[in-house]
């Protein structure tokens, strides 16, 4: 079904009529395609894997990659060799761009309902439960609103020429979303509880799932069954929250304005403990158990021009504290791995460092990548998020890093 409003144009070029006050601009429409949620509710399952074309979040669980497709749904990747790994199957959630896994669970976002699939088999994966109006800031874009009988499921680009008067030019909003193996094999891991990217919305931690908005907390206990229930929402006072890392009893939130450390001692009741306030820029955050490592970008709707690496001294969670900034080219996810420290910068991409004195990072390697977004490492191996696809780096050896796989389209 073909939506018959409000059509979205992102950009313009303009040429002046000859001895006229009128000129043709150029525009680039996209028009959403809707389905009934019913239909796109059932569609919900495991499907023949598809190429990866724009990955997103990254969350790995045993022998598992899952990669989120921006707005599309996941890749199920089975990585039992790293060297070969099989891109299995896709399931199709529109509106998706985090997740994450505990045991046979996935949880992930379906525009503003939280959905859990059963995940045993991953060739015939199952939605089990939805979670309606969880995320109610979560919308399609400016101008489109969630509809609880239809469902964008994608767009359709139009180009066109449209004339203009010079003294009454058309107006228009950018309104796309700004959220900016064997039949028989089954998922299974050592540890109950996977790990996610630093880019990540979503955190599982003492059998809870929190995620976090632009401005709110949520807290959604889980079952027995693991499956959730909301708990309650935390309202955080800032309208630019970004990301969220779990480390123990601690939540530690990134906000372009600054990163929060929450205690989750009692984890159905987060309590703010500390807070770092940096100039305005994109934030996400990792942590240790001395240290937590912020990266700051430019460039985006975060504002700001900053680009750099902060790393603060957590002693004093109520009052983290600055230990020493490094500069970078436009830093995005992280990661770290004993005393090694990752960092994705955009297109100067993934740098690995000697991480054993904060006060004198050590640069190890540089692998050029373009568009390098979101990076795990873990257990000699690091998973990487680029522009083009999934990259796999064996670091066993630190004098013979080296590409295991790459699945790019």
């Amino acid at each position: 079904m073909y939506a018959t409003t409000a059509l979205l144009i992102i950009a313009g070029l303009s040429s002046c009529m000859k001895d006229s006050c009128e000129k043709y601009r150029g525009y680039t429409f996209y028009q959403p395609i809707y389905k009934k949620a019913s239909e796109v509710r059932a569609n919900i399952k495991s499907k023949p894997p598809l190429p990866i074309v724009e990955p997103g979040k990254l969350f790995i669980q045993g022998n598992y990659i899952f990669l989120n497709e921006k707005d599309k749904g996941i890749h199920i990747i089975d990585n039992r060799n790293p060297a070969s790994p099989v891109n299995i199957s896709f399931v199709d959630i529109p509106g998706n761009l985090d997740l994450a896994v505990q045991g046979n669970k996935l949880y992930a976002d379906f525009y503003t309902t939280l959905v859990t699939l059963d995940i045993t088999n991953p060739l015939d994966i199952k939605a089990v439960k939805f979670d309606d109006g969880v995320f109610p800031r979560r919308n399609y874009g400016y101008g489109f609103v969630p509809d609880s009988d239809l469902i964008i499921t994608s767009w359709i680009r139009r180009d066109t020429m449209i004339k203009e008067s010079c003294s009454q030019p058309v107006i228009w909003y950018n309104s796309y979303m700004d959220y900016a193996v064997s039949t028989n094999s089954s998922v299974k891991s050592s540890s109950p509880v996977g790990k996610g990217g630093s880019m990540a919305r979503f955190a599982l931690a003492k059998n809870y799932l929190y995620t976090v908005s632009n401005s709110d907390l949520s807290v959604f206990n889980l079952t027995p069954e693991l499956l959730p229930e909301f708990s309650n929402t935390v309202h955080l006072n800032n309208w630019s929250i970004e990301t969220i890392f779990p480390l123990k009893d601690k939540l530690f939130i990134g906000s372009s304005t600054g990163m929060y450390v929450f205690n989750i001692q009692d984890p159905a009741t987060p309590v703010k403990e500390g807070e770092f306030f940096h100039v305005q820029s994109c934030d996400p955050v990792i942590a240790d158990d001395t240290y937590a490592y912020v990266t700051l970008r430019s460039g985006n709707s975060c504002g700001g021009t900053t680009n750099q690496l902060d790393i603060l001294k957590l002693n004093d969670i109520t009052n983290p504290s600055l230990v020493r900034s490094y500069p970078f080219k436009n830093p995005r996810g992280l990661s770290k791995d004993g005393d090694l420290l990752f960092i994705c910068d955009g297109d100067d991409g993934l740098k690995i460092f000697d991480a054993s004195d904060v006060t004198n990072l050590k640069l190890i390697k540089q692998i050029k990548l373009t568009g390098t977004y979101d990076v795990i490492a873990d257990n000699g191996k690091a998973l990487v998020v680029a522009k083009d696809g999934l990259y796999q780096y064996s670091y066993s050896d630190l004098n013979k890093i080296y590409l295991l796989h790459a699945m790019t389209y």
